[in-house]
Formats: C-alpha cells, structure tokens, sequence
C-alpha cells in the first residue's frame, strides 16, 4: 500500500509539474503603425473611428491611459519594444531607417524573441520588420550607412538572389514574414525568412512617391490581408499541431500608415474617408486574430498586447478630419515625429484573461519598453545587467496594485533633435543632439515644461517661472544617460554619445 501511495504521489507531482510547465502563456503583440491615441474609439469617446475589436481588448482586459512609446517615430520605437532599452543610448537615436540599411540591433544585444526561445517558445514574426535587413550584396561588403535617404545606389549593389545575412532570424525569430521597412519605402518585396518571396523585376512607385525595385505580383493594398492572413494561419497551425510549446507572435502591421490603401471591402466604412477605413481595417485584422485564439481554444491563457508605434501622421492633414469632429491625438498636443503628447502616447490594451480582471483601466506611468521585463517576470527569466536596461515589470498593475505602479519616469526622442524627460506630472523638453542623418537640420533650440496634471494638452510653459526645477530634471535626465541604464542594476556602457543643447549654452 504505502508502494501505491508512493507512486502515486510522484505520479501527482509529475503531473503537476508538467502542467505547470506547459502553462506559460502564448504571447502575441499586434502593433499599428501610425495610429493615433484618438484612432481607438475606447480612448476617445467623440471618435469617429469604430474601433469594437480594439476596444474589446480593454472591456476584457486593462487599458493604459498614460502608455508611451521611446520615440515619436517607428524605427527607435520598435527598438526599445525588442531590447527594452532606450534608443538614445544607441547610434540610431531618433532616426528612421531605409529598406537598404543594415541590421540595427547589436551584436549580442538580447531581445524578447531570444529571451522566450531560450525559454522553450516557438517565435515568429509576420509584418513590418523596420530594425534593418542586412542585405547580400554583389560586390562583397555590406551596406552601412543608418539613414532614411536614399539615392537608388544602394539598390544596385544588393544581390537580391542571395539570403539576407541580418534580420529577425538573426535576433531570436524561428519564422518571418513581412516587408523590410515601411509601407512606402523600396523595395517593395515580400521576405519569408531569410529570402524574397520573388525578385524586384519591376520598378513601382509609392505614396509619397518614392520610386525603387518591387516584385511583379506585389502591391501595398496586399499587405494588410496577407500578414493578418499569415498570422491567423500560424495560430491555427500552432493549434492543430502536436508541439506542446507556447508560442510568441510578433504582429507588426503596415497600417495605416501611408500609402493609405484600405482594401474594397472597407472603402467607405468609415464617416472621415479612406484613413479611417484603414483604421477599421486595422481593427478586423485584430478580430481576426482574437478569433482565431477562440477558435483554436486558446484565449484564456493568452497574452496578447496592442499598442501603436507612436503619433498619428501629420502629413495625412489632421485638420481635415478635426473639422469633422474627429482628433487623432485626442486633446493632446501635436502628432508623430513630435515631442509633445500627440507623438509619443499611444493606445496600450492589454488582456489575458487567466490573469488579468476585465474592464481594468490604468492610468500610471507605462512605456512600450516594458514589455521586455514583464515578458521576462512571466516566463522567469533572469535579465542579466547589461539587458532591457530601461525596461520595468508591468505584472504588479496587470494584478490591480496601481499603488505599486514603480515607473515614476519615462523619456521620449523626436527626429527633430528634442528630447522630453518625464518625472510624474512633469515633463520637461529640451534639445539633444538625437539624429546621425545630416541632411536634416538642427530645429532651434528649446526649453519648455509642462504639468500635466493640470494642463494635458501642454499649453502652457512654466519653465520660466520653475527654473530650479527644470535644472533638477535636466540634472536627472543626464545622469540617466551616463549610468547607461533607469533601472536598478549595475551601471553600463552606452553605444553613442547623448548631448542636451540649451538655449543660451
């Protein structure tokens, strides 16, 4: 008898092992590139976007009201979403790669993808890739200027036939499939892995124009479809397979940015014109995939995010849908590639219904960085010093601790050469040296503060009447740098130098 009991003691203990082994969540972060806090009809109440999948994300999860991203522009951006680390420690800072330039991430540099493979998960990436392809090219050395110009040169050195040699399957992804850059930026190919899925034989311009190589078959109105298609079929296939192992899903989408390209199915949905038939397409495209979780049965103890990369985009005339009631900043200040609220806050809905309470809103302090800490809290994997230096763990708030919320502070680059150091309700902007890319000019020099407990929409500058507090802040905001990290942790080296430029210095 006591034999029996013996063995079936260690076969419950097995068995509770092997369940609490393969109880670590699915991990999916769908990104829309361009949209706007006022894009999500849940963060803006007079909105003329539906939005209903979107929104559904917070009703059975959490929304962040205050969530922000490290740059007002997607390439920085999605960097610290991979490293948990700020952009302005790297030689990219504020910039905007090309579909020509090489791989961004640094050699050795962890990212979430290898952080969760390393912890048995199964990785995959379908969409806007933007961290740099590190092309083969014709005449041996690769390409390495890190700019968003371009002058057809590149394009003609680069051995299209041949594997790409850096890209997502150098830095932790097991699948890829997507496009290298933006939407409008050449060339425009497919790339599955390390190959494109058909040689750029055509020359085709985009919106803005820009002319470059593209492949016969493929057109920008195919994107959006054909990842959302891509990734509801990895969901699936994931589903109906024998491999036990979680999987991580990195959905980064092309829209809306421009070329403003809804498909025919969602022309004329929305009230504003085609950029909001483009959002609600961005919306289906999120439905699917939640309907794609509830149907292979995997919705309770999946995580999945949705964020956008920064602002809305200026350039698409916001003035033209504000007359028609409709802000895609809501009631903050400016757009992308701005340092103001506009270009860095961004819609964050997060749900997971085995851990997070439905209908949670937060309105503390959370940056895309993030992310990193938190994935790495969830799956317990112990973050070395020199990894996601500024990244913070999320699980507290995802628990309902508000009052334990511990990032108090959060900085934010613009391509215009300003930085904006926030300190609870204070944010502070000044000049920084913050781009590589010489043709841009410096914009004139800044020193501007806001509270924005009182004044959200940043109106009013007290920097003149606070003069020791903004000298505290820019005190605060250099030593940041010079540790090489915000976090707890032993100081480390940054990869470029960071310059604060003020006015009458």
């Amino acid at each position: 008898m006591k034999q029996i009991l013996t063995a079936l003691v260690v076969s419950l203990s097995f068995a509770v092992s092997a369940f609490a082994a393969g109880t670590k969540p699915n991990i999916v972060y769908i990104f829309a590139d361009d949209m706007g806090y006022g894009d999500v009809s849940i963060f803006n109440e007079k909105g003329k976007i539906p939005t209903p999948h979107i929104d559904s994300l917070g009703r059975e999860g959490i929304r962040f009201t205050d969530a922000h991203s490290v740059c007002s522009v997607c390439t920085p951006s999605r960097y610290g979403v991979l490293t948990g680390r700020y952009p302005m420690r790297t030689a990219i800072k504020s910039m905007v790669l090309n579909g020509y330039a090489p791989l961004l991430l640094e050699p050795n540099r962890l990212t979430v993808p290898q952080m969760l493979r390393e912890k048995g998960y199964n990785t995959a990436i379908f969409g806007k890739w933007h961290l740099g392809i590190t092309w083969a090219t014709k005449d041996g050395p690769p390409i390495e200027q890190l700019r968003m110009r371009y002058d057809g040169k590149e394009e003609e050195r680069i051995d299209f036939t041949k594997p790409i040699t850096g890209g997502p399957l150098s830095v932790g992804f097991d699948k890829y499939f997507g496009i290298a850059a933006s939407l409008d930026m050449p060339p425009y190919v497919f790339i599955e892995n390390d190959r494109v899925t058909e040689l750029p034989t055509a020359l085709k311009e985009n919106d803005p124009p820009r002319l470059g190589p593209a492949g016969e078959t493929f057109e920008p109105i195919d994107v959006q479809p054909t990842l959302t298609r891509k990734a509801v079929e990895y969901i699936e296939a994931h589903a109906a397979g024998t491999n036990a192992k979680p999987f991580f899903l990195y959905l980064p989408l092309a829209a809306p940015h421009t070329p403003v390209v809804p498909t025919e199915q969602w022309q004329g949905k929305s009230e504003i014109g085609d950029y909001g038939d483009f959002c609600m397409q961005v919306d289906d495209s999120v439905g699917q995939i939640l309907d794609a979780l509830k149907r292979s049965g995997l919705s309770e103890n999946t995580l999945v995010f949705f964020a956008a990369d920064n602002g809305f985009a200026p350039y698409l005339k916001p003035e033209r849908f504000e007359s028609q009631g409709h802000f895609p900043s809501y009631i903050f200040r400016g757009y992308k590639a701005q340092v103001y609220e506009g270009g860095h806050r961004i819609p964050l809905l997060i749900r997971w219904p085995a851990r997070i309470k439905p209908n949670m809103v937060c309105n503390h302090l959370v940056s895309l960085n993030d992310l990193m800490r938190t994935c790495a809290e969830i799956v317990d994997y112990p973050l070395p010093d020199n990894a996601a230096e500024d990244s913070i763990s999320m699980m507290p708030l995802f628990e309902g601790k508000f009052t334990d919320a511990s990032r108090t502070q959060h900085i934010s680059l613009s391509p215009d050469n300003r930085v904006t150091f926030r300190d609870k309700n204070w944010k502070l902007i000044v000049s920084a040296y913050t781009r590589v890319d010489p043709i841009r000019p410096n914009a004139p020099l800044v020193c501007e503060l806001y509270d924005l407990d009182t004044d959200p929409g940043e109106k009013t500058d007290l920097a003149a009447e606070k003069q020791e507090l903004v000298a505290t802040l820019i005190g605060q905001l250099q030593e940041t740098f010079d540790r090489g990290r915000s976090t707890s942790g032993a100081p480390q080296k940054n990869d470029s130098d960071f310059r604060l430029l003020l006015p009458g210095k």
